[in-house]
Parts: structure tokens; C-alpha cells; sequence
């Protein structure tokens, strides 16, 4: 059996007079077998309009997976939906699942927020 390692890291891009926010990726770092869930959440001290998920393979340049505003899909769903799923309620965490992980699943994956 596979094991595939799912890393995380945090970006968060702040607007004026926000920079006592903070964006934490839950868990920080992943190993799962081939076909089992992933879930990770990104949380903010103070919830801003705009959160972002990245996705960068290695030796491979950042992709853009989705975007929210406030709690709706703003743009981009670039995620295989037949595996990935993805929610920002506006009152806690959001998340990216991956169902069923893949070998081209190990990645860095990255949340980010703006005002």
C-alpha cells in the first residue's frame, strides 16, 4: 500500500489595520494511505470576506483551487469535484476534503484570506 503525504502550509494576505489576524491550517501535516479521507481545515482568529485553497505539487508551479466570499464559491472550482469537496460556513472553519486519495494527491496545500 501507498502512503501519500499531504503537507500543508499557511499563507494569509493581510489588508490595513488587520494584522492581528491569524490563518491556521489544522493538521499541520498529513500521511494517509491510498483510498482513505483527508480533511483539513483553515481557521481564522478574525473571519475575513475572502478565503483561498492552493494547491502546489512538487516540482510543480501553485495552482489555484477555489475561492470564497463570506461563505459562497466566488470563482474557480479547479478541484477534481469527483474526489475533492470543500465548505466555508461563515461562522467556522474551512475545509477541503479529498476522498478517496491518490498517489498525485501528495502536495502542499495552502489556505490564504483577505479582508
Amino acid at each position: 500500500m501507498y502512503s501519500v503525504v499531504i503537507r500543508f502550509m499557511v499563507l494569509c494576505l493581510l489588508g490595513t489595520g488587520s494584522f492581528d489576524t491569524k490563518v491556521t491550517q489544522m493538521p499541520r501535516y498529513l500521511l494517509k494511505g491510498k483510498g482513505q479521507k483527508v480533511k483539513m481545515d483553515c481557521v481564522l482568529t478574525k473571519r475575513h470576506s475572502y478565503v483561498y485553497w492552493y494547491q502546489q505539487i512538487p516540482t510543480k508551479e501553485l495552482k489555484f483551487l477555489i475561492s470564497f466570499q463570506n461563505k459562497y464559491v466566488l470563482s474557480g472550482n479547479e478541484m477534481p469535484k469527483e474526489r475533492f469537496s470543500d465548505k466555508c460556513p461563515q461562522d467556522s472553519a474551512c475545509i477541503l476534503e479529498i476522498q478517496l486519495v491518490a498517489l498525485q494527491d501528495s502536495a502542499m496545500d495552502l489556505c490564504a484570506s483577505a479582508l
